[in-house]
């Protein structure tokens, strides 16, 4: 009896050139209409911010909840990689530390993990690969600068990331472009007050990422 010849196993298409721009376009678009307007900003303009058609924005993301998603874990995954460069230096740790904090400030990160909560659900597993990932590097970059005796010993990385969001994210009522010009001021004032050794006891303890979490 003949032997059966297995099919050969077909293979997968590769997205066009053209297709993976035109999904960049849009979560780049789409990143930059959330932190100036928020998560309901209509999807329509988000396309032509992008230069693309509706259907693109719906044949790739089938949904806001989708669409906004993407873009969370995109700038998580931005910030993760901002902390990878900062672990790769081998000079000042602190030094590697203000780097990164003011790389993730860029992100606008701040600006969007509250839609976490609020728009989705937090458990997705697209969510949770990239907070896992950017939190332990995070973890990685201040415990290095604290074993080299540069940060102070009372912080924590809650601390750090609470104090980021805050400063990052412009005041209330005033225009969100004009007050990007004091971001980098500001958290290189706060930064300034990290370094050790501490003038100061600080007041109760350390927060600490599942702290974070839970608020």
């Amino acid at each position: 009896m003949p032997t059966a010849i297995a099919p050969a196993p077909r293979k997968v298409p590769r997205p066009r050139a053209d297709a993976v721009r035109n999904r960049e376009r849009i979560v780049t678009a789409a990143r930059e209409m959330f932190v100036e307007h928020g998560p309901d900003v209509p999807l329509d303009e988000i396309a032509r911010r992008a230069g693309v058609g509706n259907a693109t924005v719906y044949r790739n993301f089938p949904d806001r909840e989708a669409l906004v998603r993407e873009v969370v874990c995109f700038v998580m995954d931005r910030t993760a990689e901002a902390a990878e460069l900062a672990l790769a230096e081998t000079g000042d740790a602190f030094a590697a530390l203000e780097r990164f904090v003011h790389a993730s400030a860029d992100e606008r990160i701040s600006a969007l993990c509250p839609m976490i909560s609020s728009t989705f659900d937090q458990h997705h597993p697209d969510l949770e690969s990239s907070r896992e990932r950017v939190e332990r590097l995070i973890e990685e970059v201040v415990g290095r600068a604290k074993a080299a005796g540069q940060l102070r010993p009372d912080v924590g990385v809650g601390d750090l990331m609470i104090v980021v969001a805050q400063l990052s994210r412009p005041p209330a009522g005033t225009d969100c472009l004009r007050g990007d010009r004091f971001v980098h001021r500001h958290l290189q004032l706060f930064l300034d007050g990290l370094r050790a050794p501490a003038r100061s006891a600080l007041p109760g303890a350390a927060v600490t990422l599942e702290e974070l979490r839970a608020c």
